[in-house]
């Protein structure tokens, strides 16, 4: 018994693990913006500011010398500025993401789409613009926290074996009649990658639902249209599912399926979704089920949060397949982390490789 007493007591004596702070650069040339986002970061225990600089070629020196989680960066800045500057930053940021915190961010949907599509994470208007109402410390806190490490980092961090995985299910061999695509933070850059090795002719019709606001929507139809090769529209009500047209979530509506006079249509639900996103994956993927039952396939890509778990379970007790994205290359491994959690993933892949496995279930009509 004294024993006991004494191992138990060793075991209260022995500190807790403590979690490394996140690391923050900040890249804009306005030196009050600088002020102003440090100390807001600095205000949360959770974060260190390691660096600052004034301009993109300034963060890329920088880059050699200190290794940081997540990049704030201005999109108008002198020299290269931060737009064409970010496949270099992420080159050289070992596995940093990069959160653009810019007034572009909602002057110029053009250009944030633009740097989503290059590889941004995350983006947010700067304060000042009153889109958050004031909140918009807070907001920039909790995306800051749900990006986290930098990926190269996350598993000394989370180690991915003490997260419990349920097994694969099996993927059925029937033909896929319908893809319905969500994602999230980082959804664009996992989107363009899906569809640029997706092939150009499937002859199944493609739905999309991305977290973003709705005046981004038709600048990333547009931009998306052009990584998928293929017709790509922000969906109305009554607007007819063809194959290889690729239709998206308006950013006011969640978009489903019905029967239209000469087969299925879009049909725009504006009712709140039980995780609260709008547009969410879950009504869209239900509704796939209930029209093409073992014919439809979903695809999780990278997001935070749990949208699409409720949605791909109705899909999978329908007969249907859902394939998700793998943590390595998530902006935010939430979304298909809960899907594969749930035991409802037949494949979690990188988005190139999950573009692969839909176009062997596609048959005969899939080609180049």
């Amino acid at each position: 018994m004294e024993r006991a007493v004494a191992s138990s007591r060793d075991r209260q004596q022995v500190p807790p693990v403590k979690k490394r702070r996140i690391r923050l650069m900040i890249v804009d040339d306005s030196m009050v913006a600088r002020s102003v986002l440090s100390r807001m970061v600095e205000s949360d225990g959770s974060f260190e500011l390691a660096a600052v600089a004034g301009t993109a070629e300034d963060a890329i020196d920088a880059l050699q010398a200190v290794r940081v989680d997540t990049i704030l960066l201005d999109l108008e800045m002198p020299g290269a500025g931060g737009l064409r500057s970010i496949p270099r930053i992420l080159d050289n940021a070992s596995g940093a993401h990069i959160m653009i915190v810019s007034s572009m961010a909602e002057e110029g949907a053009e250009e944030t789409v633009a740097a989503l599509a290059l590889g941004a994470a995350d983006a947010l208007p700067k304060p000042g613009t009153g889109r958050f109402n004031g909140r918009f410390s807070e907001v920039l806190i909790s995306r800051l926290k749900a990006l986290g490490y930098a990926d190269d980092q996350r598993r000394s961090v989370a180690p991915v074996s003490k997260i419990v995985h349920a097994p694969l299910r099996a993927m059925s061999n029937d033909p896929i009649e319908v893809l319905a695509i969500g994602a999230s933070t980082g959804g664009i850059h996992a989107l363009n990658s899906f569809f640029e090795t997706l092939p150009r002719r499937i002859g199944i019709p493609i739905l999309v639902t991305q977290h973003l606001p709705a005046p981004f929507m038709p600048v990333f139809a547009r931009q998306l249209g052009i990584a998928a090769k293929r017709e790509t529209l922000v969906a109305e009500d009554g607007m007819a599912l063809l194959p290889d047209r690729v239709l998206i979530a308006p950013g006011d509506a969640h978009l489903l399926v019905e029967q239209g006079p000469a087969g299925p249509v879009a049909h725009l639900d504006r009712s709140a979704s039980s995780t609260g996103c709008m547009p969410s994956l879950d009504p869209m993927f239900e509704s796939i089920s209930t029209y093409f039952g073992n014919g439809a396939a979903g695809v999780v890509l990278t997001g935070m949060g749990r949208d699409g778990a409720l949605g791909a379970a109705r899909l999978v007790a329908a007969g249907g397949s859902v394939l998700a994205q793998d943590e390595a290359s998530c902006a935010v491994w939430g979304m298909p982390r809960a899907i594969l959690e749930a035991g409802l993933a037949c494949a979690i892949m990188p988005p190139d490789k999950l573009a692969r496995r839909v176009a062997s279930r596609v048959g005969d009509s899939a080609c180049r």
